[in-house]
């Protein structure tokens, strides 16, 4: 989808504990830093939808599973992914497409590497039921 980066990302493992990269500024979809944040989202439980004007997001998910759908609305396309240990990348999500994600396991968080500050402004939210997508 255009507007969608999905970048493998590496884990060191290590008797002591283990290295999750998420981001270098050399890295396609980085577009400069505002802010990061950590998200929990229980299983089963729905956050979305969210279309940011300006902000470029950059997903990474430690901890859980999380299903990330994105949908074009301009091209009537979604996207899904469900990001975790098992399959480590980073979602890169331009601004203009619209957002939700889904708990998997019983604990899940979430990264945001966000390209801007939070605006609450800045971003149009709708209800889950808004936009037609079978979870």
């Amino acid at each position: 989808m255009d507007g969608v980066i999905l970048t493998p990302l590496k884990q060191i493992h290590h008797p002591k504990g283990d290295v999750f990269h998420a981001m270098k500024k050399s890295d396609d979809g980085y577009n400069g830093f505002g802010e990061a944040y950590f998200s929990s989202v229980n299983k089963d439980a729905i956050k979305g939808w969210k279309k940011h004007k300006e902000m470029v997001l950059n997903l990474v998910v430690p901890t859980g599973a999380i299903e990330f759908i994105v949908f074009d609305e301009k091209k009537e396309e979604f996207f899904s992914i469900i990001l975790s240990q098992n399959n480590y990348q980073r979602l890169t999500i331009s601004a203009g497409l619209w957002m939700a994600f889904r708990g998997i396991e019983e604990s899940n968080i979430l990264l945001n590497l966000a390209s801007m500050e939070h605006d609450p402004a800045e971003a149009i939210q709708k209800e889950i039921e808004e936009i037609s997508y079978e979870w």
